[in-house]
This record gives C-alpha cells, structure tokens and sequence, in this order.
C-alpha cells in the first residue's frame, strides 16, 4: 500500500507543517510507502486525491476538517480509500472516528486500520463529513474564520462571544423528508452527518456515520443570557435535554430563513440559504482504527 499524504502546511496555525517530519519518520518506521504532495488550495486537494485513487494509493488527508472533507468529496466519485491524520484547529472528524489526537500516533491507524464505508452529508453539489449549520452558527464561525487574534480551539469560544452581543433572533421554515413545514424562531437549525464540531462541541450526541441519516438539532429561542450561560453544555452533548432544543432525524432537510444567512460546514461556508441538505449513505472507503465503528462509544 502506497500513501499519498495531502497536506495543508498551514492547517492548524502550521500545526501539519510542523508535525509532517515526524510523521514521515514515523510511516518510515513502519516502511510504510509513502509521498508528499502539499496543497493550500481544496479544489487542488481533490484532484491530488483523485490522482492518488487512479494510482491505487490511499489519500491520506493531513489537514483540518475542511480539508478531509474536500478530499473525502473526491474520492466518493471514484471509490478511493481516505486516511486521515490530525492536523488542524478541532479535528473533530478525527475526534469522531476515533483516531488518536497526536499524528505519530494516528499512523498506528494507516498501519492496521480496517476499512469502512461512512456517510457524507450533501447540499447541493457540494459535500461535508460532520456538522453543516446557519443562524446563530453562520455568524459565530465567520467570525472565528476572520480572526487572527485567537488561535487553536479557543477561537470557536472567541466566535460564540462575539457573535452573541450582536444576535437577534431569526426564525427558520424546517421541511424534513418532504413532510409539512414548520417554522421556528431562536438560534440554529443544524444537519448532522457527525456528533462534533467547533473543536469538541458534541452538538449531535446520538449522531452516527453509518446509518443513512442525518441529526436534525435546532436551538430555538431563549434569552442571550442563558443561552450563553448553557453553552457550556454542548461540549457534553447535555444540551439537548433542554427546553429549548429539539433534536429530529431525517434523510433529507429543506432550511429557510428569515433573513439571509450562509450555512458553514466543516468549518468553511457551504451555501446560501434557503437549501436542501441530504445524506450520501456509504459513501466513502474510510480507515478506522481496528475492530472499532467509526464512531466511539
């Protein structure tokens, strides 16, 4: 087996930059064969990763959620395999498989790994591993994409607060698999492919990669200051036994709003709403650490 290492070098604040010679010290050990091919583009990351699957190679996604993400799109159309190793901000798709945090150790995975086919969500043409969300989020994780003030995990604290001082509610028109709409008013309406995001926030408990479903959660409206107050919650996943959050399933999810807002994904802005977000059941070859589900317990 030969690894194609897509790598971001500046993920991560050049966090994979900065782990990359030891990871290859490490795949050496292992005589693990593998090349370098460094990318800080995702259009560039797709076509390295859809040259790695013509070959026969394992696409080995180095990077953040957005570029796994990317590279997993890729693949889905011509049934490569995708490893990935820890290199950005959250890493909560790592987070979900299971995969140890530090990337020396994550090679153990490369290694032995067994394969896996998971779900990726859909809107429009354009696809994600984890969590796609508007509202309150849309606001919350431009601001943490623009900043350089904050680095690492607290810049998604940094976005929750700054985003809050300049909230207003917004109400939201929820279609689920073609059923009757419904609106609601608060914060967030969120399609979940996986439980994590923001770097460890666990928005969607009970939210696996394999059944064919997506996590519908929706947090609707309550005042800033306890709203603020319970966000502490989300990173246990307790949330959603509060009042004022309403977690559904569906395979397919018509979202408008109010106003305008753009849905993010992965991190990155997906599209503009209104939109449909649909599940792509087994849609990617995945490496899973051994005798595990891509999902902890």
């Amino acid at each position: 087996m030969t690894l194609a290492l897509i790598v971001n070098p500046f993920a991560g604040g050049g966090r994979a930059a900065r782990e990359l010679g030891g990871v290859q010290a490490e795949l050496r050990r292992r005589a693990l064969d593998h090349h370098v091919e460094q990318t800080t583009s995702l259009a560039h990351a797709r076509e390295l990763a859809t040259a790695a699957a013509a070959a026969g190679e394992t696409a080995v996604a180095f990077g953040g959620d957005g570029l796994i993400g990317a590279v997993a799109d890729a693949l889905r159309h011509v049934d490569g395999v995708l490893g990935v190793l820890p290199g950005g901000r959250g890493n909560d798709f790592v987070r979900m498989l299971g995969i140890p945090a530090s990337p020396q150790a994550a090679c153990e995975v490369l290694a032995h790994g067994e394969e896996r086919r998971i779900d990726l969500g859909a809107v429009g043409d354009h696809t994600f591993i984890g969590i796609a969300s508007c509202g309150f989020d849309s606001v919350a994780n431009r601001i943490a994409n623009e900043t350089k003030l904050v680095r690492g995990r607290l810049v998604y604290v940094y976005g929750l607060l700054r985003a809050i001082a300049g909230w207003e509610p917004a109400s939201f028109t929820v279609t689920l698999d073609g059923g009757e709409p419904r609106t609601v008013s608060g914060y967030t309406v969120a399609a979940a492919n996986s439980r994590y995001y923001g770097g460890g926030m666990m928005l969607a408990p009970d939210a696996t990669l394999q059944d064919g479903m997506l996590d519908v959660v929706m947090i609707t409206q309550t005042p800033k200051l306890r709203f603020l107050a319970r966000s502490p919650t989300v990173l246990t996943g307790d949330h959603v036994r509060l009042d004022n959050v309403e977690v559904l399933r569906a395979r397919t999810i018509e979202i408008a709003a109010s106003r305008p807002f753009t849905m993010y994904a992965d991190g990155d802005p997906i599209a503009e709403l209104p939109v449909t977000v649909s599940v792509l059941p087994g849609a990617v070859r995945t490496l899973v650490p051994p005798e595990t589900h891509p999902e902890p317990a």
